[in-house]
């Protein structure tokens, strides 16, 4: 064979590989992928023509266990699906017995859940800026992230005695009243994160090679979000204005002053502002907890064994990563378990998306639109 048939069989090989399509299994393994997540993505050269999410790798059979499991039992277990975020799974079981037993929550122990939510929502956002920017091939943003979570986690220590699953907030409000020392300390973090935002900003906001990874990106529309069910930062990255502590209130939010981070990209880019517009939101909520917390117990009187009354409820709040929901069933009066639980969780909701928003955009473009939808694993599959 000359040298100019085998270029020419050579040209025709590459030809194949550039048009036909072809199959990439991104995880159960791969680290951006944030957990036993596969993608199988079907690409023409480097173009994205569909993905299908696989799902039961992590399956723990969390909602089942949850069936012979007293309500206060139950806490530790939902703490561990959003295990980034678990005082808001807390919450969630708090708020459904709370409906079912008519508790009185004191309202000191109100604003408290508040406090220890907002201080979750922070850690969780800077736990997904720097991983987010990691996925990129940013590692600096890592680091600072990590430096200004240790902050967080030492407050929510404080309160909770851990760093991770917190098992804090209970049924008729918190397990331990928040001290002087927590208080002085919370001070300290208001003060000092504003300007570590405006760091965080200045790394990688103004990026030139970060605003081309992420702007139009991933592009999801506004009525395509709804018909979606996307919620928290992905709906809100689309341009809808709807954050349940604002449009359907719960707990003490209807007492703090704050608005709703919103951006009209529908980008990736547009989702990433508004995780940050979010932290200094949930920074001045704590100012304002800081100066006005108030006085009372930080608990109402409820027995060691709750008894539910026969009923369904669904309650729902916004998470860091959108709507997280509550279905609980109880089949008797005085019921000591659910007869049923199930979470609206938000990852799950959102990640179903994910072959929208990636469909005709590059395979180095689906790591960066699948790191805006910050999933947690627990979340998903539960």
């Amino acid at each position: 064979m000359s040298s100019i048939e085998k270029n020419s069989v050579l040209e025709r090989r590459i030809d194949s590989l550039l048009t036909d399509e072809i199959t990439i299994n991104f995880g159960p393994q791969h680290p951006s992928t944030h957990g036993v997540l596969r993608l199988e993505a079907k690409a023409s050269g480097e173009v994205i023509t569909a993905i299908t999410p696989h799902l039961g790798y992590l399956h723990r059979g969390v909602e089942k266990n949850l069936e012979s499991k007293e309500f206060l039992q139950g806490i530790p277990l939902l703490d561990r699906c959003d295990y980034l975020s678990s005082m808001f799974n807390s919450y969630i079981m708090a708020a459904c017995v709370e409906e079912l037993t008519e508790i009185e929550v004191p309202r000191r122990a109100e604003w408290i859940r508040v406090v220890a939510m907002e201080l979750n929502r922070i850690a969780s956002h800077l736990l997904w800026w720097g991983t987010f920017c990691l996925d990129l091939g940013a590692s600096s943003p890592l680091l600072y992230a990590f430096r200004d979570r240790e902050d967080v986690i030492d407050l929510l220590e404080l309160i909770s005695g851990a760093r991770l699953l917190y098992n804090y907030i209970r049924p008729g409000g918190v397990r331990g009243d928040v001290t002087p020392e927590f208080m002085k300390k919370l001070e300290g973090f208001t003060n000092r994160f504003p300007p570590y935002i405006d760091e965080y900003e200045e790394l990688v906001t103004g990026n030139a090679i970060f605003i081309e990874r992420v702007t139009n990106v991933g592009v999801i529309s506004k009525e395509r979000a709804v018909n979606w069910a996307l919620s928290g930062p992905m709906l809100r990255g689309s341009g809808v204005n709807w954050d349940l502590r604002i449009n359907e209130p719960y707990s003490a939010y209807p007492e703090f002053t704050f608005d709703a981070a919103v951006e009209e990209g529908c980008d990736v880019m547009a989702r990433y502002r508004v995780r940050m517009m979010e932290m200094r939101q949930s920074n001045r909520m704590l100012k304002q907890a800081v100066e006005g917390l108030p006085e009372g117990s930080h608990t109402a009187k409820v027995p060691t064994s709750v008894r539910c009354k026969k009923g369904m409820t669904y309650r729902r709040i916004e998470s860091p990563r959108g709507e997280l929901g509550g279905f609980m069933i109880t089949d008797q009066d005085k019921a000591k378990k659910p007869w049923r639980f199930h979470l609206r969780a938000p990852s799950f909701a959102n990640l179903a998306a994910i072959e929208e928003m990636s469909k005709g955009y590059m395979v180095a473009d689906m790591i960066a639109i699948l790191g805006s939808i910050d999933i947690v694993l627990g979340d998903v599959d539960r």
